[in-house]
């Protein structure tokens, strides 16, 4: 196949068309014939589909058939010759064939008859590709012919045409004749014709040809012809590189800016207008528009070229914006003209070019250097906004028209402006018309009263109301923007002025009510989100109100928020005001009172009995609507039900935010209504919903809140939350639901506390931490302890999960579980965390015998003579030494958990019995006894003395010989100590007995279902315990102390069987299960450690944890576990001398010292288990004086008086 038949031409040229049409998008895209070129000669590297063109497949068929031969004897020659195989030496091997392949004769035959065949195929193709060329054009003659009688068409940068037309290659010369042509003086058939020429070359051959200068003055000049059509430009930008379409972006600004300069346009007044299908005004709407399509479309590509290309276009963009801004600001009297930025704010209303410009640092930066060195007249222009609006929607336009699109984009363009810092500092500016320089306060509540005031509302995407509303969102979920431009004094007062004037009994002049109130409500709620804008709302006292006292924004919000849910707005009898409305404000004020600080203000109010109210008043409504019968009318519509609905459950929400704080937890307890808000909870919990849209996270810190209570542990019961966390913990562990088949169990992990079961791990510490969670869900119940358990049967209870996974003494609990090891040790891990809580240690000790119970586990895991060592043998030691000593940090040593490497993995002494071995107990220096005055109990807080040892083993029996066992234990403790004698248990014994029978006396009897109400206190009485050892277990002396101390407002602090459903206390709290230590020294625990410590404040709430909850367990049984004892005779004798708010200053230092190590753990998501498994560390009271004494100089007045407040009815 050596030469080409006439046939092989002809179908060579058919391929060749194909080949060229499948590439040509990659031609036409090229900015040059070079790059074209190159193009083609890397189609191989470029292209998939290369090999599968026809013309290729055809190209290499004709290699073959000519070359076939004599690759085949080279190969054979060269194997023979040289001896090389194909392996090491395959390379060599094809280079040497290829290359006497290409110097042999047949090779060279072979190329110049493909050369010669290929040029008359492509010269044949290019004389036929001229023809259909001479055919278009004048095709497009006539047709253009008979058009040019008719209105004008959009051939502008929408144009469908202009961005798929072909390219001709153009010479320099025809380029010539084309600009020559181009000339103004000359015929317009000559220049229409030239111009379509134009369009058919490459832009980059007409930007790089000699006399580029004048063909861009002719140009400029075809853009003012008004029968030339703009496709030439609108293909320059659709399909040219950025460093082409800024000279023609600059043609086309250039020539619209001294249009303008030169040919004044008069703004439309009275009752004329602007048609925007006016010949000369379409003309200058499309040229905008091309450029403003342009503006929108080069942000995605101009940060690949130069910095210099960007700053061209913006400040052509710039100057043609400014450009009658300035004229109009040096002649103020003169007429008003129509202006630039009145027609981009026509074709682009939201100004999506400037939102684009200002997205990006790299165009940002320009932008604003530029407004401020050289156009800060636009910023002028922009901020004169001061405008009588109104909706538009035609094509031709008043003068109330062109200033409601104007004010619109002005809007845009100034809320994306003051979004950035540069963009804020161009401000206070300086505007005619006006003394004092506009400041952003100033720009903010200018648009603001014209959005609320003067603008006719409309539901509109365009509405200024809904505008001005949008660009205020967005600057309040802006911290700086907002500290910058909200966080004023004259914004806030702006803001509730329509509220102070209902609350006046007058209506303000808004043109909708309703929705000014809603969007009103809606940035004030936004603003209670962040730091700086709840401390305004709360403590600056700068408006008047009604009676005309000076009061902060938050007793404005809540006392027109009252009337609201009272109806008690005269001005409203007339108008039919929404719930939503109502619901807002509510909102407003839950910003406010789901923080410590914020309920602290509201209080006085009582908002919660207010939305009660309400909420009891919706629900029966909902509640008596009857049954529809078939064919009578409803007595409610579908429609006013769902409404009716949807207000209960805002309010539901509104009244179980209250449950944020411990002391809204109590007012949400006392309104009744804490088991339907639980469940309302619980309904959103399993939708994974969040707390509001300006809530980060979920219901985590709030459900912990809850469940440190027992009354709201009792609704978490009831709703079904603790049974779905249980259900998901073993669906995780274990296994699935019932429908779900199993086929074989999962694989072991390495972690008996995995990712796939820590999130269900710390759900359940959180459930579990406090001791009145632990008598709420397992007091006075026994264990199933069944002969046999299904494979498919779950866990739904605390008490199954204590059956199940952490009691196992039986072989049916090991053989009902899949991943027994695993799931066993989850089991203990999770009552390790338990038993750090004294009283529920006692609790599970007696109803279970737990001690018994993990040793017989150890005795059962010997091989003689060693223990086998596994993850159950290593869990049951730390909790068998853990429950078997007490003390602070330097007072006993906990075996780690972890393995080492090397002979002996495990070298700490396993417990089987007790005593506990040595090594667990510390060498305490003998101490001398001090002698103690009869009556003063500072003098047995001896500096000299020191923590030690003591044995905890005790088989107790709640309400029977718990009393017996921890007089033991306790006793036990002040023996070590040198305080206490050989037979002072029965003296202890005596001292609990006689405290309980004097506490009994001052208690109200409680009807309720909760076990905290069940018989007396129902944890051990650790302060009295306390006072006996520091009483050297004098009885007489203790209990003469305790019934003096019992008269003085420390002791219903720190002894907290003191108040337990005192009379002292207002029934609602006596009768609410909620003990003052959680209600009031909790409460401002955690509002002290929001301002003092804020970034431990916040890693609890990341953690779902909250501070409530460590501390009353600290508080509770005395910091017993977490301090050496001298550190807690320093803590009981600080209150007492201090007063009882140091309680609060003392939680407040030791979270602070364990800053670091509270962050540490946050971020390795195991903050709860380290707060309640490891004591306080390096912690001295003394060392915290000083601080203590600070917070006391800041807080004292308000957390003493609200102590004080707890006990009206004390003696």
């Amino acid at each position: 196949m050596s030469q080409f038949s006439s046939e092989d031409e002809a179908e060579l040229q058919s391929l060749l068309r194909e080949l060229l049409k499948s590439v040509k998008d990659r031609i036409s895209g090229a900015p040059s014939v070079e790059c074209a070129e190159e193009i083609l000669l890397h189609l191989e590297e470029t292209d998939k589909n290369f090999h599968n063109y026809e013309f290729v497949k055809y190209l290499r068929a004709y290699v073959e058939s000519s070359l076939g031969t004599v690759i085949e004897e080279e190969t054979e020659n060269f194997t023979k010759g040289d001896g090389h195989a194909i392996g090491p030496g395959q390379d060599t091997l094809v280079h040497a064939v290829t290359k006497r392949t290409r110097e042999s004769a047949q090779y060279k035959q072979m190329m110049q008859t493909l050369k010669q065949t290929m040029m008359v195929v492509v010269e044949s193709l290019i004389n036929k590709f001229e023809e259909d060329q001479l055919k278009k054009e004048e095709m497009d003659r006539k047709s253009q012919h008979e058009q040019s009688s008719s209105h004008y068409t959009d051939n502008c940068s929408d144009s469908d045409s202009s961005f798929n037309q072909s390219y001709a290659f153009i010479k320099h010369e025809q380029l010539q004749v084309i600009a020559e042509k181009l000339d103004p003086g000359r015929p317009r058939e000559v220049r229409l014709e030239a111009l379509q020429s134009l369009c058919y070359a490459p832009p980059s051959d007409v930007l790089s040809c000699e006399n580029w200068t004048g063909l861009r003055r002719n140009l400029s000049a075809a853009l003012t012809d008004p029968d030339h059509e703009l496709s030439f430009f609108a293909k320059t930008f659709s399909s040219s590189p950025l460093n082409v379409t800024k000279d023609i972006y600059s043609t086309i600004a250039k020539n619209l800016e001294a249009h303008f300069l030169y040919h004044k346009l008069s703004f439309p007044s009275g009752s004329t207008s602007i048609d925007a299908n006016r010949p000369d005004m379409a003309r200058l709407l499309k040229q905008m528009r091309l450029m403003n399509d342009f503006q929108k479309e080069v942000t995605t590509f101009w940060i690949r070229h130069p910095e210099k290309y960007m700053e061209e276009i913006i400040e052509n963009t710039l100057s043609l914006l400014a450009l009658h801004s300035e004229q109009g600001m040096s002649s103020p009297g003169s007429e008003k003209s129509l202006e630039p930025i009145h027609l981009i704010s026509l074709l682009d209303i939201k100004a999506t070019w400037f939102k684009k410009w200002m997205h990006g640092y790299y165009s940002r930066t320009v932008v604003l250097r530029l407004l401020e060195r050289k156009y800060k007249s636009l910023v002028i222009f922009f901020t004169d906004i001061s405008k009588i609006l109104c909706p538009a929607r035609r094509t031709l336009y008043t003068s109330k028209e062109l200033e409601f699109v104007y004010f619109v984009h002005s809007l845009c363009v100034l809320g994306r402006l003051v979004m950035y810092t540069n963009g804020r500092k161009l401000f206070p500016i300086k505007v005619k018309k006006r003394r004092d320089p506009v400041t952003l306060t100033d720009l903010l509540l200018t648009s603001y009263h014209r959005g609320l005031f003067v603008c006719v509302y409309s539901l509109d995407s365009l509405s200024p109301t809904n505008l001005v509303m949008e660009v205020l969102r967005t600057l309040c979920d802006r911290t700086e923007c907002a500290v910058e431009c909200l966080y004023q004094i004259p914004v806030i007062e702006t803001l509730l002025a329509p509220v102070i004037t209902l609350l006046k009994g007058k209506l303000p002049k808004l043109n909708s009510l309703e929705s000014a109130l809603t969007h009103i409500a809606d940035t004030l709620a936004r603003i209670a989100t962040t730091e700086r804008g709840l401390s305004l709302l709360l403590y600056d006292r700068n408006l008047v109100s009604a009676e005309g006292e000076s009061i902060s924004a938050a007793h404005v919000v809540v006392q027109f928020t009252q009337r609201l849910l009272a109806k008690e707005l005269h001005v409203f009898s007339e108008l039919e005001i929404p719930p939503a409305v109502s619901g807002a404000f509510i909102f407003v004020c839950r910003q406010m009172y789901n923080t410590c600080e914020g309920l602290q203000v509201l209080r006085p109010y009582s908002l919660h009995e207010c939305i009660a109210k309400a909420w009891r008043t919706t629900s029966s409504v909902s509640e008596r609507v009857p049954t529809p019968v078939p064919g009578a009318p409803p007595v409610i519509t579908s429609q006013e039900l769902q409404s009716v609905v949807a207000w209960e459950e805002m309010l539901l929400d509104n009244l179980l935010n209250f449950a944020a704080t411990p002391k809204g937890l109590l007012l949400l307890q006392q309104t009744g209504a804490i088991n339907e808000c639980v469940a309302y909870m619980f309904s959103r919990f399993t939708k994974k919903l969040q707390v509001s849209r300006c809530e980060k996270f979920g219901y985590g810190v709030m459900v912990t809140q809850v469940a440190a209570t027992a009354p709201g542990i009792a609704a978490l019961q009831s709703s079904g939350f603790v049974q779905t966390i249980v259900v998901e913990l073993w669906s995780v562990l274990e296994c699935g639901r019932e429908d779900a088949r199993v086929v074989h169990p999962k694989s072991t992990p390495m972690d008996p506390i995995d990712r796939s079961c820590l999130k269900s791990f710390l759900s359940l510490v959180n459930l579990l931490s406090s001791p009145q969670a632990v008598w709420e869900l397992l007091g006075h119940r026994a264990l199933p302890n069944k002969t046999e358990y299904n494979l498919r049967e779950m866990a739904t209870s605390g008490l199954d999960l204590m059956d199940r996974l952490i009691i196992i003494n039986s072989d049916a609990k090991i053989h009902s579980l899949f991943n027994y090891e695993q799931s066993h040790t989850f089991g203990l891990r999770l009552l390790s965390v338990l038993c750090c809580n004294l009283d529920s240690f006692l609790l599970l000790e007696s109803q279970y015998n737990l001690s018994e119970l993990l040793l017989q586990g150890q005795r059962d895991n010997v091989t003689e003579p060693e223990f086998i060592i596994d993850g159950p043998s290593v869990e049951r030691n730390h909790i068998l030494v853990r429950i078997g000593t007490v003390g602070g940090p330097s007072e006993r040593r906990l075996p780690p958990r972890a393995l080492q490497k090397g002979n002996d993995p495990y070298p700490w002494p396993m417990v089987s019995t007790y005593p506990l071995p040595k090594y667990y107990i510390f060498d305490v220096p003998k101490t001398l006894r001090t002698k103690q005055g009869k009556n003063n109990l500072f003098k047995a807080l001896d500096p000299t003395i020191h923590t030690c040892y003591v044995i905890f083993f005790c088989c107790v029996k709640l309400c029977v010989c718990v009393c017996v066992c921890v007089c033991v234990c306790v006793c036990r403790y002040g023996k070590f100590l040198k305080l206490l004698r050989e037979d002072s248990e029965q003296d202890l014994c005596l001292l609990l007995k006689h405290c309980q029978e004097f506490l009994s006396q001052q208690r109200i009897s409680v009807t309720s279902e909760l076990s905290c109400f069940q018989g007396g206190y129902p944890g051990h009485d650790w302060f009295a315990s306390t006072v006996f050892l520091l009483m050297h277990g004098d009885v007489g002396r203790s209990l003469s102390l305790l019934l003096r101390f019992s008269r003085l407002l420390p002791s219903a602090f720190l002894w907290p069987p003191r108040l337990h459903s005192s009379v002292h206390l207002p029934i609602e709290i006596a009768q609410s299960g909620i003990h003052p230590i959680y209600s009031c020294t909790a409460h401002y625990v955690e509002m002290l450690l929001k301002a003092e410590v804020p970034l431990v404040f916040s890693a609890f709430r990341m953690s779902g944890f909250t501070p409530s909850q460590i501390c009353i367990q600290w508080l509770g049984q005395c910091f017993w576990n977490y301090l050496d004892w001298s550190e807690i005779c320093h803590y009981v004798a600080t209150c007492v001398i201090m007063g009882p708010d140091y309680q609060v200053y003392m939680c407040i230092s030791a979270l602070r010292h364990l800053q670091q190590d509270i962050l540490q753990h946050t971020q390795t998501q195991d903050l709860q288990v380290f707060l309640k498994e490891e004591p306080i560390h390096g912690f001295r009271v003394s060392n915290y004086l000083e601080y203590m004494e600070g917070l006391e100089r800041n807080y004292r007045s308000m957390v003493l008086s609200d102590m004080r407040s707890i006990l009206p009815r004390s003696s």
